[in-house]
């Protein structure tokens, strides 16, 4: 397995910086977050999903595309994702992420898959997800980069057997599913080992982050409620040592990509630095048990 960072992580690095701190903390690809900045967010102070200075803007056009393959060509890096925040059924959105992402190099992006806020039925957005993946495959194969959907709560692949559910039948070439354990504690856990032997051939990106949940009162009725949160590497609720183990079990050689929201050290420097010691340390330690 290799390393990499996802860049909506590290805000407050230009792309040169980040190229450099991630060859220096013995990364091996970036994901570059792909998405315009908001004109009102521009004068705020760096943050994760506003002032992102460490995000391709689609505006910027092929000289922008440029600016960030040099950056990490610079650092031996390659460009594992361009990332962006696709809707189901967005065909032309998706497309033109495709052109820049086969300009740019990039192995993969992040496909649309419809949320779930009790405002539409299952059966609705799982029709909708699918014609979406269906066309989305094609145009996959045509541009000759892979899309991913991603496991993430409050969407219709909150676990691996909805993300499975979701592509089932789906050429695995061309469309696969990202596997994200800190998103799972939010909503959808299943066992890990388990869960990566459902997705099977469809298993082909793993973000690195942790989350856990903490009580936060009481509601009028005296329940408990309940909120989860971000957290450090070490300090939430997934086990990376046996997440770890059980994508060695399965055969698992792509990437785990860090998408550290927890704000634990002030420097993003210092966090894939950490991320290199802690998760890179382990890949080491339990291959050799493999």
């Amino acid at each position: 397995m290799k390393l990499s960072v996802f860049t909506v992580a590290t805000p407050e690095l230009e792309p040169e910086e980040l190229a450099k701190a991630a060859g220096e903390a013995g990364l091996h690809a970036i994901e570059w977050r792909y998405a315009d900045i908001p004109p009102d967010k521009a004068s705020e102070a760096p943050s994760f999903w506003g002032n992102n200075r460490c995000t391709i803007s689609p505006s910027g056009g092929r000289e922008v595309l440029d600016r960030y393959a040099r950056a990490a060509q610079a650092h031996n890096l390659s460009i594992a994702s361009l990332t962006p925040y696709l809707r189901a059924g967005d065909f032309e959105a998706t497309e033109r992420v495709l052109d820049a992402a086969r300009y740019a190099r990039a192995s993969m992006i992040r496909l649309g898959v419809p949320a779930y806020d009790r405002s539409r039925t299952f059966g609705e957005l799982f029709e909708l997800g699918r014609d979406y993946l269906l066309e989305a495959q094609s145009l996959c194969r045509q541009y000759g980069v892979k899309g991913l959907i991603e496991l993430h709560h409050g969407t219709i692949a909150a676990s691996a057997s909805g993300g499975r559910r979701l592509v089932e039948g789906l050429d695995p070439e061309w469309v696969g599913v990202l596997y994200d354990p800190g998103n799972l504690i939010h909503e959808g856990f299943e066992n890990y080992r388990m869960g990566l032997e459902l997705l099977g051939p469809y298993l082909a990106h793993v973000h690195v982050k942790n989350a856990g949940w903490e009580k936060t009162g009481a509601s009028e009725d005296g329940s408990a409620i309940w909120r989860c949160e971000w957290a450090g590497l070490r300090e939430g609720a997934v086990p990376w040592r046996q997440v770890i183990a059980d994508l060695l079990a399965v055969g698992y050689d792509g990437y785990l990509g860090i998408e550290d929201f927890s704000r634990q050290f002030a420097d993003s420097r210092a966090m894939l630095a950490y991320f290199s010691e802690t998760i890179g340390g382990l890949v080491r330690e339990l291959s050799t048990d493999v």
